[in-house]
Parts: structure tokens; sequence; C-alpha cells
């Protein structure tokens, strides 16, 4: 299969949300038994990341040999910075070495010359909202220290990380529950809440530390207005994408569906993960107004989930449910097909 070139898979035109996948050439030693601190550093390297670039993080895991990490491309949001607030996030990611960033005087006054130079500033704020540079800032860094403690050089990462574009609100929900489910899948975890360095197990966390994991609970039981309320500023204050979108309502990160609240998301993950487990397993009526949202049903989410948790490797450049969304993407790109991730669980 003939790999396709990445300027015409990323389009923000066509989805803003896109499936990253990496994986190390030395298989056995990215974050296995020995290493396992290096998950820390991946998870600690998106955090700033997601908090620096135009890029949010929706979910991730990270296991032994790769990692899973789905981004939203947010290029509206870099346009509005200013040329200073450029130029300081990305001295963020990229310090450069002569700098003094202990020193406010010395600090303000390379950022005051650097902005005097508009090209410049326009090649960082492009670099920002792109998806190659937040992978490469991701990776690259990661890789320099695995290599030190390693004690060797050459290539850590494979030359190049895949990257799915996710065409329509299920798969995308889709997509999601599967990393998240990923090291239950792969037998690392129990249950999804404990899986080790997991976007999923990253949300619980915050509901803990917080404080808020009872109104979590509440929230999936009552469905009361104050606890939704709550669960939404919860979601609101942690460094992750927002599952619940509630513009609409006055709040100002935007979030990746309407109506998906935390708690429900959690409800469909678990319920989902020991489906897999028992082969069966009572619906709750939270879950049932999930798939009623998404105009789907238990039984279909149930086949499509079981067959990518048996998934090796993704193949193809696009998830979608939908054949006419995969139809009308190959008459734009001017082919008979596109290659679905999902293989034959589109739906018709």
């Amino acid at each position: 299969m003939m790999t396709m070139p990445r300027r015409q898979l990323v389009d923000v035109a066509v989805t803003r949300y896109y499936h990253c996948i990496s994986r190390c050439v030395r298989r056995a030693f990215l974050c296995g038994e020995g290493v396992t601190h290096r998950r820390a550093w991946i998870e600690a390297r998106l955090e700033l990341l997601a908090n620096q670039f135009a890029v949010s993080v929706c979910g991730f895991a990270i296991l032994d040999n790769h990692l899973h990490v789905l981004c939203r491309l947010d290029p509206g949001i870099a346009d509005a910075w200013s040329d200073e607030e450029v130029v300081r996030r990305w001295i963020s990611v990229y310090p450069p070495s002569c700098l003094d960033a202990d020193n406010p005087a010395t600090l303000q006054a390379w950022i005051d010359s650097t902005c005097q130079d508009p090209a410049r500033v326009a090649r960082y704020r492009q670099r920002m909202q792109d998806l190659g540079w937040f992978m490469k800032a991701l990776k690259e860094p990661l890789a320099r220290l695995a290599n030190k403690e390693d004690g060797c050089k050459g290539t850590f990462w494979e030359a190049r990380y895949k990257s799915i574009a996710i065409l329509d609100e299920q798969a995308l929900l889709a997509t999601c529950t599967y990393i998240d489910l990923n090291p239950v899948a792969a037998g690392i975890a129990k249950v999804p809440e404990s899986s080790p360095h997991t976007s999923i197990k990253q949300r619980v966390d915050h509901a803990r530390t917080t404080g808020a994991l009872d109104i979590l609970q509440a929230a999936a039981k009552a469905q009361s207005v104050a606890a939704a309320r709550i669960e939404a500023d919860l979601e609101q204050s942690h460094w992750l994408c927002p599952l619940q979108d509630r513009r609409a309502v006055g709040l100002a990160r935007e979030g990746m569906l309407p109506g998906l609240s935390l708690s429900g998301y959690l409800a469909l993950v678990d319920w989902t993960a020991r489906v897999r487990r028992k082969g069966k397993a009572r619906i709750t009526e939270e879950v049932a107004g999930i798939m009623a949202r998404l105009g789907t049903s238990a039984e279909y989410w149930q086949s499509h989930l079981q067959a990518l948790l048996a998934k090796t490797r993704w193949l193809g450049a696009y998830c979608a449910t939908s054949a006419e969304r995969l139809k009308a993407i190959a008459r734009t790109r001017g082919v008979h097909h596109v290659d679905n991730a999902l293989g034959g669980l589109a739906a018709g």
C-alpha cells in the first residue's frame, strides 16, 4: 500500500481530529521492564505540549513499545495569540540554550527582539498549530533521554508516525474508548481506571485529587443540574481536552462532543470493558442514552469495539462509521476509494 503524503492526510478542512500512533524501533525498551519511568516522561511532555500548542490532547495511552495520542487541531486559537505569546509558548517548548530564562530582564529583551522579526514569529505560530511539529516536539526529547540512558546513539522511534483522520462522532468516541481500553486489552490492567499512563486514569485521578470523585458518581446516578455543572467545571480545569462541549452554556474551552459528560464516558468505557471481559453486561440508562445520541445500538458498539481491540495494527488513513463520508473523501481526492481503519465495520 502506498504511503499517503502527510499534507494530504492532515487537513483541518476535512477534520480536526487525528489518532497518532508511534512505535519504537527498539520495541521492548521504550517503556518496558526496567525503564517504565519513561512513561512518566512522555505523559509529562504531553501535558506541557497540550498547554502550549494549539493542539488539544483528547486521549492517550503509553504502552511498552508504542504510544497512542488522539489530537485535535485548534488553529483558530493560535491565530488569536499575540506575537509575544507565540514567542513565550515557543521557548517554553524549545528553550534557547544561550538564554538565561531565570533572568526576567534578559528573557524579556530576547522576546522583544524576536518579536521584531515578523517572519520568525509567523513561522513559530504555524509550527505551534501543526500536528507534525507537535509529534516532533513530543518524540525528539524523549529519544535523546532514552538514548542517554541506554548509552547508545541512533534512531529510537520509527521514522514516520501513523496518523488516522477521524471523520465522524461515533468514530471519534470509538477511537477514544479504544485508546483508553488499550492496556486492558493488552492485559496490563484489569479495569480502565487503573490503566497506568492513560487519559482515562488522568481524568479519574484529577477528579480524585480535586475531591470531585463523589460528584462524578452523583452525576452519573442523579443527573442533577448542580452535579453536571461541577463536573463540567472539573473538566475545564484539566489539561486534557474536555469530553463534553458546553460552550453553548458559556464555558470557555471547547469539548469533544455535546452531551458527552465525563461520568457518561466513564460509564461507557466501564460497560465496554465488562462486555469485552465477560461477553455481556447490563447496559445502564446513561450508556443507552449515549448510544441513542450517536444513532447506534449496544450490539453495534459491542462488535465495533471488540474488533478494534483485537487489532494489532490500524490499517487505513481514515476512520469513519459512515460509508458516505468515506465516498466524499475519495471524490475530493480524485480516487476510487479510501481505506477505512474500521475495515468492514463502517455503517452503510
